[in-house]
């Protein structure tokens, strides 16, 4: 795999920014790594979203995403958005517009990746799954699946503190005085206003130990509620690194990935 640590312009931010980037590379001599080859479209391309404390590096540093993508012939996409809940926030900048919009269509110009529905992808973890779900289900047709890992899948639930204690600024500045529930940044609402038949495949995990648990299991209510198909999965762990670095594996291997060219490179021990 190659390393990418891109700083750009965003235009719709109208800021510098940055994104972590891992591209499958085809070699010749490292040993135990393996060899993709990109077919004629590109790269399937995973969009890999941080949490709320996170940055773009956060996938990187704590987790083992760059062999878990190379073993499956996957190109990875880290941006930065802050905490901005991947909105176009109030008082702040479009973040919504940046995600959705305008990383893609950058992504697509600098690296040799597929711009197909079905070879691309996007997963988070708590910020970042609820970001994950709500690009899914505002835009079905973009994404061949979404992933939620350990979701804040209640946006309205943690700004009254009914599931965390979070600052109250923090959500002025991402959504006004707009009430949450039943508005575009609600995911439950969202769901609901979905045609199901149009939704790209969704997937769910959480700890049993996580804060964020009990509203998980209301998604996946939520979803059976309004004919929504959802894989989910959940077991033990709580709302660390440790749990998302083994279920990014699993991740990976429900995707539907086309299988590329890839074959292990022999080299001696």
């Amino acid at each position: 795999m190659a390393l990418v640590r891109c700083d750009f312009f965003s235009d719709v931010l109208e800021v510098g920014t940055s994104m972590t980037v891992v591209l499958p590379q085809a070699t010749e001599e490292q040993i135990g790594v393996v060899a993709p080859s990109s077919g004629q479209g590109g790269f399937p391309v995973l969009y890999l979203l941080h949490g709320l404390s996170d940055d773009s590096s956060a996938w990187l540093r704590y987790s083992s995403i760059e062999r878990y993508a190379a073993e499956r012939g996957v190109a990875v996409v880290m941006p930065q958005v802050g905490r901005s809940f991947y909105a176009d926030e109030v008082h702040g900048g479009r973040y919504w517009t940046f995600l959705s919009e305008e990383l893609p269509a950058v992504v697509g110009s600098f690296f040799q990746v597929s711009t197909e529905r079905e070879d691309t992808f996007v997963a988070g973890l708590s910020m970042g799954g609820y970001g994950a779900l709500r690009w899914a289900l505002k835009q079905p047709k973009r994404l061949g699946a979404a992933v939620s890992l350990s979701g804040a899948v209640n946006v309205a639930g943690l700004r009254t503190g009914r599931v965390r204690a979070e600052d109250p600024r923090l959500f002025d500045r991402v959504f006004g005085s707009e009430e949450v529930a039943g508005s575009a940044h609600d995911l439950f609402a969202l769901l609901d206003r979905s045609p199901a038949a149009e939704l790209p495949p969704l997937y769910l995990c959480c700890g049993t130990e996580d804060p964020l648990y009990p509203d998980n299991r209301a998604f996946e209510t939520a979803c059976a509620r309004a004919g929504v198909p959802l894989t989910t999965r959940f077991t033990p762990g709580e709302h660390d690194w440790a749990y998302w670095d083994a279920e990014i594996q699993q991740v990976l291997d429900w995707l539907p990935i086309k299988p590329s060219a890839a074959t292990p490179r022999p080299g001696a021990a």
